[in-house]
Formats: structure tokens, sequence, C-alpha cells
């Protein structure tokens, strides 16, 4: 293992609480440089922008800097590409009315079934304009979205296809490069929500060659933020959403009304500074993209250790059954793991382990249509383990007896 994990745990300080947080994927732990960078802001640069001050410059350069280390954290080509907003379900709401003028009549939107809403309602809400709906089926014995059923929905009406880099109860990784390229090639858009993904793997949306890329920054270790990349040549021709006096070209501006949570926005950098300081510890020398990429290395290499720890464990029970990859070394796996248990309430084994001082969670996860098609939402859908690389062994252990405790009594 090659993460130092007294450096990474000291960067949380909300894991010296008494609690072992497991349910990660709901919102993970924030930095401490993310923490510092909002009192830094508030008490140095408090100001609004656009003066000729300087501290109202001084803010200005504050702001454009936490942009440009999203844009490094994206790998987006200019930092202009990328939106700021509340969370990523406000941002696709935003694109979906940016873009509702683009779409007529008949036109074809595919969303995914197994999507988190935040990326189904807002296409969904096309159809007031007329514009069809189509849902891209999951295999339900593989858990898998598959390119033969894509192309069996594609029409020359297809103008778009939103689907998740990794769904939020399946913790699967869909191959966005592939799916990207053959939805391009059929003359539509993609709209990816990497809300799951992105703390786990580096995110690359130039050589994806994604359209729109949408993630949460407060499940990126970051404040309660998200962050939305919007390719250039898609971005100038959205609609404003902002004054009428902000024309398609006050970019990203018009993308973010009322402007964007300045100090936020300036924390959020801070996510990509601890990427850089892991990728040096590994040794890396180059560029801090080169170096946030080493971090996700080892990043990945803590995951699998713990995704495998507790997917063997629930692999040697014959009472569980896991949705999604039973593989914690998989490389198409993240450690976001659901399962159910025969006979056992997922409430009531969430409760148990609040006794332990472990957090986990139950429910759909608000990927309500998968969890009606897998028929899970009646049965209080699936008890959900998601790990970061900030967890330890010693505290999956710890998981791991008291659901023997648990699932024995």
């Amino acid at each position: 293992m090659s993460l130092d994990m007294n450096f990474v745990r000291d960067q949380f300080p909300g894991l010296k609480n008494e609690w072992a947080f497991m349910d990660n994927a709901g919102g993970a732990q924030i930095l401490k440089g993310c923490v510092d960078n909002i009192t830094e802001y508030y008490y140095s640069n408090n100001v609004q922008l656009g003066g000729s001050y300087d501290v109202s410059q001084a803010a200005l350069r504050s702001y454009a800097q936490g942009r440009e280390n999203i844009a490094t954290f994206f790998n987006a080509s200019m930092p202009e590409e990328i939106v700021f907003g509340p969370s990523s379900t406000v941002l696709l709401q935003f694109l979906s009315k940016s873009m509702a003028s683009q779409f007529s009549a008949g036109d074809e939107v595919i969303v995914t079934i197994t999507d988190h809403e935040s990326n189904i309602g807002p296409w969904v809400w096309l159809e007031e304009k007329g514009v069809i709906i189509k849902f891209w089926p999951m295999n339900k014995e593989t858990y898998e979205l598959e390119l033969d059923a894509l192309d069996k929905l594609m029409t020359d009406k297809t103008k778009l296809v939103a689907f998740a880099h990794v769904s939020n109860l399946l913790g699967t990784i869909n191959n966005v490069k592939e799916i990207t390229k053959f939805v391009h090639d059929r003359g539509a858009l993609v709209c990816v929500d990497a809300v799951a993904y992105a703390p786990h793997r580096a995110v690359d949306v130039q050589d994806w060659d994604v359209d729109f890329y949408a993630l949460s920054l407060y499940k990126t270790y970051g404040p309660h933020h998200a962050a939305l990349y919007c390719r250039m040549d898609q971005l100038k021709e959205l609609d404003g959403l902002y004054h009428y006096f902000y024309g398609k070209d006050k970019i990203p501006a018009k993308m973010e009304p009322g402007n964007a949570n300045y100090e936020l926005s300036y924390a959020s950098g801070a996510i990509v500074d601890y990427l850089v300081a892991l990728g040096e510890q590994a040794g890396e020398t180059g560029s801090r993209r080169a170096k946030l990429e080493t971090a996700f290395k080892d990043i990945t290499e803590q995951e699998n250790i713990l995704s495998e720890k507790v997917l063997s464990y629930l692999r040697k029970r014959n009472d569980c059954t896991i949705i999604g990859i039973t593989d914690g070394n998989s490389p198409r796996r993240v450690p976001t793991i659901a399962f159910t248990v025969k006979g056992k309430d997922p409430e009531q084994i969430c409760l148990a382990m609040d006794k332990y001082k472990i957090a986990i969670r139950f429910g759909d996860f608000h990927a309500r249509r998968l969890s009606d098609s897998l028929d899970l939402t009646k049965d209080n859908g699936t008890v959900r383990i998601s790990l970061t690389h900030y967890n330890t062994v010693g505290e999956v252990e710890k998981l791991l007896s008291a659901f023997d405790d648990i699932l024995s009594s």
C-alpha cells in the first residue's frame, strides 16, 4: 500500500470523531485545506467582485484560482469550461433549461435506468416540449449497460444521451470514452453524471471527449458545492440563465445565475492541492496534473484492498446478494457496495450498526428507478457501504465483525 495513511487521515479533521464513516457516497469528509480556504476568504477577501480596489481584485484572483484548480481536476482545456453551482442536481437542471431551445417536438433524449434521478429528471422535463424520452435498459443478469441495447434506441432524431460514469447503487464504472464515441458517431451529445466516480479515479474530460460532465465537490472531499464541465463549443451554444444583458458570450457566468459561491469555489481548489501532495509523496515530479493522476493510482490501490475485504466477506455468506460486480479488485469497481441479506430489513441492519459507531446507509439512494426495476424499493432498498481511501483496514475489520454479530441475531 503506497498511501501514507497517517498523512491522509490528518488532512480530514472529521475523522477524529469516534465514528467510522462508511457512507461517503452520500457526502465525504471535508479536507482541512478546504476549511482553511473558506476562513481565509471570509477573513481576507469577503467583498463583491468587480471593484477597482485591491481587496476586490484579490477576491477575484482567489475565485479564479479555485476555477483553475478544478479545471485541473477535470483536465479541462481551459478554466472557463467549468461552471460552479450548489449541487450536481441543480447544475443538471440548469443545463437542461439552458439547452431547451435546442430541442424540437419529436427530438429524442435517452436516459438510463441506472442513474441517480439528478441525471434523469432534468431530461424527462423536456417531454413538456414534445421531446421523446427513451430509457436505456440494464441487463438485469449482469447489471450492465450494453451498447447493443443503446444502438436499438438511437435514431437520427436522438439529440442527447445522459448516463452515469458510475451508478451510485451498482458501483460499476461505465466506459465513458467508448460510450461517448458510440454516441458521437451517431450524431448526438452526451451528458455524464460523475458524482459516484470522481472521488475514486482521475477525471479526464479531454481524453473522453465528453460534452457535459457533472460532479459534486462535497462528495470529492470538498465543501457543499458542485462543478459542471461544458466543452467550450457546447457552452457557447447554451442559453443564458442570468440577467438579459448577459449574452451568450458571458462565459461561464451566464450559467451561474446570482453568481457562484465565491468562498466555496476558492475552497474547492484545496482538493487538487491535496491530491498533488499525495502525488509528490509517491515520487511524482511532473506537472500538478501528473501528480494528481499518480495520487489516484494510489487511492485506487487502497480502495481495492478495502473493497475486496468487504466483498470477500459478502461472497462467503449464502444469505447475501451483492448488487453489481462482486470482485473488489476489478478495475471497473469502485468501493460503493450495495447488497441485500435474506430475511433481514436493510433499515434494521443500519440501525443495529449505529450501536457500533459505524455509519452506513440503506435505501434507494435516489436511484429510485433502478431500485424499482430490481424490485428492491418495497423492502427498504439495499444496505450500502460506501468506502473511500481514508477508510482503513482496521475500520473494515470492525465493520465485518459487527456484521457477524448483527446478522447472526
